[in-house]
């Protein structure tokens, strides 16, 4: 016997079938709560269980009150989603190349992020464009050592490996977190990764992702060809 759904399930249903048809197409704003409540005759609450379905199935991003994105050619990522999945999203193929991945005691950013703990599993990834091999993102992830990060180091592989989906097996949940965003020139190292000249301008782009008691979650520390990617910033906006 088929179980009735629930009135946030078959709304969830509808805004998932005119987002995947194209009618709501990426990027663009749904209609706030209030209008969404409005349309189907039911409360607000129920409209916020139907955007965090829509939202854990990733057919959507909710930004409360203000917010910061990534633009890749003028479209919008939503990173917490890992760039695999968001760029896979709007259509862009890339492919993962892993440097290295090892257990790592850095006890100058421990202090910089006030923790105790010194030890983390770092991974370095560079993110480059099928279509002509440019490589677009180089990427170092900073992980806590827990069950579930702390075997990285001998996953075999690596080149496959969702940090998003490790995290959410570890129990790692991000609640809250900073983001900051510097331009500067490559060094030497860092230009032969990035198949660049030394001297060549990039987005150097910090994220620190906590969990509700303020634990660390993760810490990215990224340079994004600016040829290709922006930051932005929205504020003021009205979840309703």
């Amino acid at each position: 016997m088929t179980g009735v759904r629930l009135k946030h399930q078959q709304i969830t249903e509808v805004l998932a079938r005119e987002i995947r048809s194209g009618r709501l197409p990426t990027g663009e704003q749904l209609p706030g709560e209030h209008a969404l409540a409005q349309r189907f005759g039911v409360s607000r609450t129920t409209v916020r269980a139907a955007l965090a379905e829509l939202n854990e199935t990733g057919l959507i991003t909710t930004r409360t009150g203000k917010g910061s994105y990534v633009l890749f050619d003028g479209r919008p990522l939503d990173n917490r989603l890992g760039w695999a999945r968001a760029l896979a999203l709007q259509g862009i193929d890339t492919r993962v190349r892993t440097l290295a991945v090892r257990e790592v005691t850095d006890d100058q950013l421990a202090d910089q992020l006030a923790l105790d703990e010194t030890a983390f599993v770092t991974v370095e990834r560079t993110r480059e464009l099928v279509e002509n091999g440019s490589v677009i993102t180089y990427e170092r992830s900073f992980l806590p050592c827990v069950p579930g990060t702390r075997e990285l180091p001998q996953h075999a592989a690596l080149d496959d490996l969702s940090l998003t989906e490790v995290m959410r097996q570890s129990g790692l949940h991000a609640d809250h977190g900073q983001q900051s965003l510097t331009g500067r020139r490559i060094n030497a190292p860092e230009a032969e990764i990035l198949r660049r000249s030394p001297g060549d301008w990039f987005l150097d782009v910090r994220r620190t992702s906590r969990a509700a008691d303020d634990s660390l979650v993760e810490h990215v520390a990224s340079l994004l060809d600016p040829e290709h990617f922006e930051l932005c910033l929205e504020f003021g906006l009205s979840a309703g």
